[in-house]
């Protein structure tokens, strides 16, 4: 297919070791109602099958971008380095998107001329890609700075389209051998590195948040992954946002208690998917006690939270129905 030779839109999927995902998430890209757009699909030292199933499609919006392995922002920060739109969309590799994920974004951007970052809500997936009947519904509409730093409304890598004049704002260069190389995200996290992203945005620029209320977003849960050891997740976390302190200490003494009291209990959540259920306990308990807040902002949420986690003691095949009955009536969402 021929399309213009300066795409619209530039999408990024960062690829280390991926065989078992990338074919589906190559392909929601491809199937895009949407079609000015450039795939980036950058190798970042697999050692897989990766590139041979890669190399089985055939299109011309598809590059290539290969290098040593430099972790998940390594790999964003080339893509986007090398993105020639004026838009940049991010998947992960184990993500995939609907049909018209693009269009939406494109439409919602071009509309919205001070909105920097457009996101939408995300449908969860179990490891096979079954829908798992929950997912994150953040608030869409009139973002602030104290909501992006507690509650990350962006929700994941794979749901924002970003403004790539935005993106050249807010880049810096490396140290040492990468002087001369762009950052946007910050190579020296391996985890909450788009946590870290979103607060910089909102600390220091101008540019609006905003969502679109479809879900056309499929983010996996993947408990073997990065994101399933709740400890060392918190402690990135913690090290993700402190980096941004030194920009707006008088902000963070405000809210820092708080956005750590909602992203402990973000964690007790996945633990209570997880089966964890001691740490699904501590987790809730220790968001609490972090920042009560927690209890008079998001009194429902928190509740329910703390109830899971005290269930998930009892019998599997009671839980289950009381699960059931619990997402009939609070809604199919998992937020933080």
């Amino acid at each position: 297919m021929k399309i213009n030779s300066v795409p619209i839109v530039s999408v990024v999927i960062p690829m280390y070791n991926v065989e078992k995902y990338i074919e589906q998430s190559i392909k929601s890209v491809l199937s895009q109602t949407y079609h000015h757009f450039e795939l980036l699909l950058v190798d970042d030292g697999c050692m897989d099958n990766t590139l041979s199933i890669v190399n089985t499609f055939v299109d011309s919006r598809i590059r290539i971008v290969r290098q040593a392995n430099r972790g998940l922002s390594g790999a964003r920060n080339t893509g986007i380095d090398a993105a020639r739109g004026i838009y940049v969309a991010l998947l992960d590799a184990d993500d995939y998107w609907a049909p018209t994920k693009l269009l939406k974004h494109i439409k919602h951007l071009n509309a919205n001329p001070k909105v920097g970052i457009s996101y939408c809500p995300s449908l969860f997936i179990s490891e096979e890609g079954d829908l798992l009947g929950v997912g994150q519904f953040p608030k869409l509409k009139k973002i602030t700075t104290q909501h992006i730093f507690c509650r990350n409304p962006v929700g994941n890598g794979s749901s924002p389209v970003i403004r790539r004049s935005l993106l050249s704002e807010i880049s810096f260069f490396g140290e040492k051998r990468d002087k001369y190389r762009n950052m946007y995200f910050n190579e020296n996290l391996r985890q909450s590195e788009d946590i870290e992203l979103w607060t910089r945005i909102a600390l220091t620029t101008n540019w609006k948040f905003e969502g679109i209320s479809e879900p056309l977003t499929y983010y996996r849960i993947n408990n073997t992954g990065l994101s399933a050891d709740t400890d060392k997740q918190f402690k990135s976390w913690k090290n993700a946002v402190l980096l941004n302190q030194n920009s707006a200490p008088a902000f963070f003494k405000k809210y820092y208690s708080l956005a750590k009291a909602y992203q402990l209990r973000y964690l007790a959540r996945r633990a209570v998917q997880s089966q964890s259920k001691s740490m699904a306990l501590k987790l809730i308990h220790n968001a609490i006690y972090c920042d009560y807040r927690i209890l008079f902002h998001e009194p429902s949420r928190t509740m329910l939270t703390l109830v899971c986690a005290w269930l998930k003691f009892l019998p599997i095949s009671l839980y289950s129905k009381l699960e059931r009955f619990a997402m009939m009536n609070f809604g199919n969402s998992v937020a933080k």
